[in-house]
């Protein structure tokens, strides 16, 4: 197994770091434990998280992660192909995670809306220039973070009212969109996949997530894609082709109409650190349907 962990901002209130994972092997690592409270997003790849037998869940660009400090946990990669995240690591448990100040009582993950994916890679995109102020970094990373305690927020009732056969079938399925989000999914291998009847699986897709499963699928997509994008390295065709869609014309038409602005849109802001743009984009987004 090889990691690489860097520290991008340290701060009295937020460290900000870049992990990466490159497995030999599918197999959980060793038990550990996070000394203080952090937030991992992924900006490509998958991950799991088991923090008891027979119960994980499944970390990808869609998603953000909770680890509660002291915590044990094992971590796994699905199809040992790794990941590559931000991880944000925190003293103190805000009171916005929790009305009850009970940390315990959290979710492990909860799905990311697009105003958080955009923000994320920005983020990104901005702590390779060392030549920013670090307030405008801490700034940034307390925003990402707020964004990111507020969607696993959304999620906090599933653990108690939801089944753990159910929560094992709803990771599963995750975990093979994630492994392959470009593939001809149809609803009924997803749900040989869950081992669950494809009505079943549609109802409980979306009562567990909020959304359906052919929404779900696009939202891996794009958000695989959205790396991709504002790395620059690739032709936005072979990016729409590698995200498994059919076409140049219809990735940019589901990307505007998910993220606020068009793949190149996004490419051109994103390279050049523009903050205000995206935040027009982010701006634009609020109070919209995923």
């Amino acid at each position: 197994m090889q990691v690489t962990r860097k520290t991008l901002l340290q701060s009295e209130a937020l460290q900000i770091g870049l992990f990466e994972g490159r497995p030999r092997t599918d197999v959980c690592g060793d038990v550990e434990r996070q000394r203080v409270n952090a937030v991992v997003l992924p900006l490509n790849g998958v991950f799991s998280k088991h923090d008891a037998p027979k119960r994980y869940v499944v970390g990808t660009p869609s998603h953000a992660v909770f680890f509660a400090a002291q915590a044990p946990y094992r971590i796994g990669y699905p199809g040992a192909i790794g990941d590559r995240a931000l991880t944000l690591h925190f003293a103190e448990t805000p009171a916005e995670l929790d009305e009850r100040g009970d940390r315990e009582s959290l979710p492990s993950h909860g799905l990311l809306d697009p105003q958080a994916m955009v923000l994320r890679n920005l983020l990104w995109r901005r702590l390779q220039d060392h030549t920013l102020e670090a307030l405008e970094i801490e700034s940034l990373g307390l925003e990402l973070l707020g964004m990111s305690l507020g969607a696993i927020r959304l999620d906090r009732d599933l653990p108690r009212r939801t089944p753990a056969r159910r929560m094992r079938a709803l990771a599963r399925v995750q975990e093979a969109v994630a492994l392959a989000p470009a593939d001809k999914w149809d609803v009924a291998k997803l749900a040989g996949i869950a081992s669950l009847s494809p009505f079943h699986l549609c109802r409980v897709f979306r009562q567990m997530t909020g959304t359906s499963v052919y929404d779900y699928v696009l939202r891996e997509r794009l958000a695989q894609a959205l790396d991709a994008i504002a790395e620059g390295g690739d032709d936005l065709t072979v990016v729409a082709l590698d995200a498994g869609f059919a076409s140049h014309s219809h990735f940019s038409a589901r990307f505007r109409t998910f993220f606020g602005c068009t793949p190149a849109a996004f490419r051109q802001t994103a390279r050049a650190g523009q903050v205000r743009e995206l935040r027009k984009i982010m701006t634009a987004r609020r109070g919209e349907p995923a």
